[in-house]
């Protein structure tokens, strides 16, 4: 007897141009761990994104400082395509060659050292906290300093380690080891000091606090006050790496001209986010002089470092240096932040102030008190203005209550950086 199947009805399809169709997948089947904006992207290209709508937007955002040559850039795409015919993924019981060249790629833009390989910023922040806690282990060391408004990632050690309070609410108790200092005060690192402490955290720029650099004094100062103590020195350059600040790392920018800067180096660096160009991979380097703490068995990751992860990679330094984007970070930078300088002066009334260095760029938005439009609401000004550059047509990211982040692609050009400028005052001259 021929068996019967029954019938069902397909289930229904995502109908292009349908904002309301996608959220409510995500209403039902996502967790509810992000407070989202009102867009659902569907395609990019270069410094540009798509809604499901067909609008247009320049993307200033870059997806939080990760898509480090924009949106479907082709030699990336080809780059994918090439590896996946070759060699998807390997256990790292095993050698391979893309991997090896990585880090030889990431050693040679630092200093002697080695490198681990994860999946993201969080990993690779967790990474610094096993060195540090087995450089200090025999002798009874395990307290890690990092600076308040710093942020380290989500993991329980990552918020652990975090200087923000809000992060932590309902995860308590925390993991012990970690204390938070004033960031870029080098009197309270060093009178914070216990028994305990081994290792200094910080970031070479604030990110999710607000787009706040090192000074090169508090960087200097705290390489002396490490070696005087048989401290760790470690930065996480998880935002603020990978030429986003016109140097492969935001410490060698700041530290530009400074007598004696060119001889820093810290013990070990966390990153991720530009590394992979929106490709997920993460690293920590470690410096030669430490680089065999964390031996066989004592760290480990499924994924971490796999063949078509750093090819791609690869391909996005081969990129990044042939076009010179480092330097287009820099140039289009200045432009960047010396437009939103004169807007700063056009519009006192809605825009405060600017900081940052090359594509890491704050501007800081007036209280929400000062700007009628944005009274009424319980939201803050910074997601206020964001929402209101989403209608202009451009992204950027909220940073706190009162900032918002310009991290856009390292081949931004120079026109389009002119483009998101005249966004930028289209809403402030409305809000003023």
């Amino acid at each position: 007897m021929k068996e019967i199947v029954p019938t069902l009805p397909p289930p229904p399809p995502i109908v292009r141009n349908q904002f309301e169709t996608v959220r409510e997948l995500f209403a039902k089947y996502v967790l509810p761990t992000y407070a989202r904006f009102d867009l659902a992207l569907a395609r990019g290209a270069g410094s540009h994104v798509w809604d499901v709508n067909g609008k247009r937007y320049l993307d200033l955002g870059g997806g939080i400082a990760v898509c480090s040559l924009g949106h479907a850039h082709p030699e990336i795409a080809a780059t994918l395509a090439e590896q996946a015919q070759k060699l998807l993924h390997v256990s790292n019981l095993y050698y391979h060659e893309p991997q090896g060249r990585l880090a030889e790629r990431i050693v040679r833009h630092l200093a002697p050292g080695k490198v681990f390989f994860c999946n993201s910023g969080t990993e690779a922040d967790e990474g610094l906290f096993k060195l540090a806690r087995k450089f200090g282990h025999d002798e009874g060391r395990f307290e890690i300093l990092t600076a308040q408004n710093s942020f380290h990632g989500r993991t329980l050690a990552g918020i652990s380690a975090t200087g923000q309070e809000k992060v932590k609410k309902g995860f308590e108790p925390m993991v012990p080891g970690f204390r938070h200092i004033p960031f870029n005060d080098l009197a309270a690192a060093r009178q914070a000091l216990s028994p305990a402490t081994v290792a200094i955290l910080i970031e070479g720029i604030q990110g999710e606090g607000g787009i706040t650099p090192t000074t090169a004094e508090y960087l200097l100062g705290l390489r002396k006050l490490c070696d005087e103590k048989k401290l760790l020195l470690l930065i996480d350059a998880v935002q603020c790496g990978h030429f986003r600040t016109g140097r492969y790392q935001s410490f060698q920018r700041v530290l530009e001209g400074v007598g004696g800067g060119d001889q820093f180096l810290p013990d070990g660096v966390s990153m991720a986010k530009s590394l992979g160009g929106g490709f997920p991979i993460g690293a920590f380097w470690v410096r030669d002089r430490h680089a065999d703490l964390l031996g066989a068995g004592t760290h480990g990751t499924t994924f971490g470092g796999t063949p078509l992860g750093c090819a791609v990679a690869l391909k996005i330094f081969d990129i990044i240096e042939r076009d010179g984007l480092a330097d287009n970070a820099r140039r289009t930078g200045e432009q960047l932040k010396a437009g939103l300088q004169n807007l700063v002066g056009k519009y006192p009334s809605v825009l405060k102030s600017v900081r940052g260095l090359g594509f890491m760029i704050g501007l800081e938005i007036a209280d929400k008190e000062s700007i009628p439009a944005f009274r009424a609401s319980d939201k803050s000004a910074s997601i206020q203005f964001v929402n209101q550059l989403h209608e202009a047509g451009a992204l950027t990211i909220p940073s706190g209550a009162q900032i918002i982040r310009l991290l856009p692609p390292l081949n931004l050009s120079r026109g389009q950086a002119e483009e998101g400028l005249a966004l930028i005052e289209s809403v402030a001259r409305k809000l003023a």
